[in-house]
């Protein structure tokens, strides 16, 4: 389905209730799988991520599970199921998912002692794997791939005879994660230290934490960010606390030079407005790769030249969403250049728009959600495939809705 999209015709005021974190759930959930007894209950996200997660762990360890698009779930439950002695499953997904690559982590459990095999094509899903007890130890990885195949690699650390002493090589990416990871681990009762460029995990066993662990989702505020500084409204996120373990948070830094104010009350963030927009921003996006989308195009609609770098981990994330910014944003007239494999720069190029924006969004919910809120500037500007949000924030098009957006299905009436 896609959705032509209008913005409010008024002043743009809204109350926000943002999603749970998919990123603390997620770890959450594959924790409480991990905990003897599985006692704990917490709040969950209704989005395909967590629910992908949950499928898998609530059926038996044997057989196909496929999890379809959900890259998280992919990475986690590979390691899960290693060191689940009864499982003996085949872990696939999308034709997407097939394509992802899973190698990195797939050689570290295997030169831990799992017993894991490549189905169709090395490097890649599905996975045959086979339960067993891994002996832990030392190791190394390329930490410049993705955080969460060290995070996969940590949460079932405990579990091996010998722990694990993890030694990162390379540059560090979305480390924010990694910390993430280890704060609700140590929450749990396991023993994680985290350096520059090592972590450690003990042997021992999860405990049930104490109260609910989940956070209203920093990701999914950006967009709302986004909004409000292209629109000069206001809109308040009751449950959001600058006080959280996501890295996402620094959407607060981000924003500001763009002319985002926060304001923090009672639980309660308060996005607006301020008049002192900065004539060029340059980030290292590499410890929030997720937030790159949603301040590309805030900056371009804003005709404020930028250079982002540290995006190299957007290659292999639902679409290659360095060439899909590229590809969208010159749909809307910005010309934006590719550098390095993992920079993206906007020097101020324009070029004239000969036909109605229609913005493709590759399967990735976040495209979907960073080009939306450009019909600020593109009134009926058309978003394909829209259900694509489900993956992290199935409310999204309600909440454009409720702050006065109208968003008219294409080809009804």
């Amino acid at each position: 389905m896609d959705y032509r999209i209008y913005p409010p015709e008024e002043y743009l005021e809204a109350v926000v209730n943002l999603p749970l974190s998919k990123s603390v759930a997620n770890r959450a959930l594959i924790m409480k799988a991990l905990t003897p007894g599985n006692p704990q209950e917490f709040s969950l996200p209704d989005c395909d991520d967590s629910k992908a997660i949950i499928y898998a762990l609530n059926r038996e360890p044997l057989g196909e599970i496929n999890i379809g698009a959900a890259g998280t779930a992919m990475r986690f439950l590979t390691a899960y199921f290693s060191v689940i002695k009864e499982s003996d499953v085949v872990l696939d997904g999308s034709e997407r998912m097939r394509n992802r690559p899973i190698g990195p982590l797939v050689d570290a459990l295997r030169s831990l002692g799992a017993d894991i095999s490549y189905v169709l094509r090395d490097g890649y899903p599905p996975l045959k794997i086979r339960g067993k007890e891994l002996s832990g130890g030392t190791l190394s990885i390329d930490a410049s791939v993705s955080s969460q195949y060290i995070s996969a690699l940590m949460m079932i650390a405990p579990l091996m005879r010998n722990g694990l002493h993890l030694q990162l090589v390379g540059e560090v990416v979305s480390r924010p994660y990694i910390l993430m990871t280890a704060k609700m681990m140590t929450d749990r009762g396991i023993e994680v230290e985290v350096d520059n460029d090592s972590v450690t995990v003990r042997p021992g066993f999860y405990e049930v934490p104490e109260g609910d662990a989940a956070e209203k989702d920093w990701s999914a505020a950006s967009y709302w960010a986004e909004i409000v500084t292209l629109a000069a409204g206001e809109v308040k996120v009751p449950g959001l606390s600058d006080d959280s373990m996501q890295g996402d948070r620094r959407l607060v830094e981000l924003f500001e030079p763009l002319g985002l104010l926060v304001e923090e009350e009672d639980d309660e963030l308060t996005f607006t407005v301020h008049p002192e927009v900065h004539s060029r921003i340059n980030f290292d996006m590499s410890e929030n790769p997720d937030l790159a989308q949603t301040v590309a195009v805030t900056a371009a609609l804003l005709r404020v030249p930028f250079t982002l770098t540290g995006l190299s981990t957007l290659r292999i994330k639902e679409t290659d969403r360095l060439d899909a910014l590229r590809r969208e944003l010159d749909k809307l007239g910005y010309i934006v250049e590719i550098t390095r494999d993992d920079s993206l720069t906007w020097e101020g190029a324009i070029h004239p728009l000969f036909e109605e924006p229609v913005i493709d969004t590759y399967d990735d919910h976040r495209m979907a959600m960073a080009f939306a809120p450009a019909a600020i500037y593109y009134p009926g500007l058309v978003v394909k495939n829209v259900e694509v949000v489900s993956k992290s924030y199935p409310g999204f098009w309600d909440d454009l809705r409720s702050a006065g957006f109208v968003l008219e299905e294409v080809g009804k009436q």
